[in-house]
């Protein structure tokens, strides 16, 4: 269950992100702990990896605002991450990043006899998903697809 005060801290950090070149990812407020624990993870699209300096910037600007605001009144503390990398492709980034990897391709219906492709990952664009399966180029329609994950299969 996400906590209530997570979509006012994104409300705050998602322009502070922005301004510093990254984009906030998730965001959870753990008060389970003692002291809660407030997890803010961020990507940095510019480059190719989240570095250490991206969540330190971010983390600074974003204490700031939260002092400023006294959103959370009480004592937490604040990690600023980044997310790692995730088997599942969203974003045009991810596709580029992940190319020529094997991936799984789950359709919402069957396309030429199949709902689950596993192949090697050529590209994305508009309107297909080109994968590379023993050889022969494939292209499935996007608008069929609902998941593509990095995947560790052999193609059947």
């Amino acid at each position: 269950m996400v906590h209530p005060l997570v979509p006012q801290i994104l409300d705050l950090a998602t322009p502070i992100a922005e301004h510093l070149g990254l984009e906030v990812v998730d965001a959870v407020f753990q008060t389970n702990h003692a002291p809660p624990v407030l997890r803010v993870d961020v990507r940095n699209h510019q480059a190719e990896d989240t570095s250490l300096e991206d969540c330190a910037h971010m983390s600074q600007s974003l204490a700031a605002v939260l002092d400023e605001t006294n959103l959370i009144p009480d004592a937490y503390v604040l990690e600023v991450s980044s997310p790692g990398i995730s088997t599942t492709l969203t974003s045009d980034r991810d596709f580029m990043v992940f190319k020529g990897f094997m991936v799984e391709v789950k359709l919402t219906e069957v396309y030429k006899k199949r709902q689950t492709w596993i192949g090697q990952l050529l590209k994305r664009d508009d309107d297909y998903v080109y994968l590379t399966r023993k050889g022969k180029s494939t292209k499935l329609p996007r608008s069929l697809v609902a998941q593509v994950e990095l995947s560790n299969q052999a193609i059947e």
